[in-house]
């Protein structure tokens, strides 16, 4: 089998992040016309930055992964500062958005919903992958992967008790909301790369 290397981990790091940003954008635009009259412009063009930094941070990903050819490690953890920096200004935005559109607390909830079910849809996806490239490694060497791998699957389970707690509260405020995400965000991440190191340590060495 192929290597496995960093870039799965990259990979399921940079959807994990672009998937939040498309639920947190059509949470926002689901609700854009029930923003009142005199935050709508503010929030228009809120809005619309939002959209132009998602675009930024696809481009920025799309551009490592040519990259990848060559050195598709080194292309990873070069462009990792970048895209955490422009992963931070979309959170920002969107704070500045709920901000501007005044108190909106069934968009925040709705919004956090979304986000937290793109999360936990990552969640999945990335144990499913690790579990079909784990097939391919020799039974004496799937102890650490099989490890990673439920693991994974126990910090998903309490990460997703974690936001549901947040999502039954009702009344929190989106910085609160926000926060929930973060950490199992860090979690997710955390996990993620723990998996696919122990893959490539369960992998065989190329000839």
């Amino acid at each position: 089998m192929a290597e496995p290397s960093s870039m799965h981990a990259y990979l399921n790091w940079t959807k994990e992040r672009i998937d939040e940003m498309d639920a947190a954008l059509a949470a926002l635009e689901a609700k854009a016309s029930q923003v009142k009259a005199e935050s709508k412009a503010k929030s228009d063009e809120l809005l619309a930055g939002l959209k132009k930094r998602r675009e930024e941070f696809q481009t920025t990903v799309q551009d490592t992964a040519k990259k990848q050819v060559e050195a598709a490690e080194a292309a990873w953890k070069q462009a990792r500062p970048q895209l955490e920096s422009q992963w931070a200004v979309f959170e920002t935005q969107i704070k500045t958005y709920f901000d501007a559109a005044g108190k909106q607390i069934e968009q925040q909830q709705a919004t956090f919903r979304d986000i937290a079910a793109a999360q936990m849809k990552a969640w999945h996806e990335a144990a499913d992958k690790l579990n079909v490239e784990a097939t391919k490694v020799a039974a004496a060497r799937r102890a650490d992967i099989d490890a990673a791998l439920k693991q994974m699957k126990v910090d998903a389970s309490g990460a997703e008790a974690r936001l549901q707690k947040v999502k039954q509260a009702g009344s929190e405020s989106w910085s609160a909301m926000s926060a929930a995400l973060a950490e199992t965000r860090k979690i997710f991440d955390q996990a993620n790369q723990a998996a696919w190191d122990a893959l490539k340590r369960a992998a065989p060495p190329q000839a």
